[in-house]
């Protein structure tokens, strides 16, 4: 599902004008990414949590110069579903 197919969607559901929803989710994310950026972690009761996880300094390999290389330090965005969300996909997706 893309962004636009979510906007209409809920334009759908909602009755309001899709640029109106457009606007609404894309400040939505702006303001998940703002927060994340600052630091802070945005918890969403019932859907999940976005956090930010810290990678630990690492030794990698460019395989085709055969050398080794340190991989510093970084924080990355991630997702952490609820425990509400998980049982209702787990319980509603057949498995192929």
């Amino acid at each position: 599902m893309t962004k636009a197919e979510i906007v209409s969607k809920i334009s759908d559901k909602s009755g309001l004008d899709k640029n109106e929803v457009q606007l609404i989710v894309e400040n939505f994310m702006d303001e998940v990414i703002n927060s994340l950026k600052d630091g802070q972690n945005v918890y969403l009761r019932g859907f999940g949590s976005f956090i930010i996880k810290t990678r630990a300094e690492k030794t990698g390999r460019n395989i085709s110069k055969n050398t080794t290389l340190k991989i510093p330090a970084h924080n990355i965005p991630a997702f952490k579903p609820a425990k509400v969300f998980v049982d209702t996909v787990k319980d509603n997706v057949k498995v192929n």
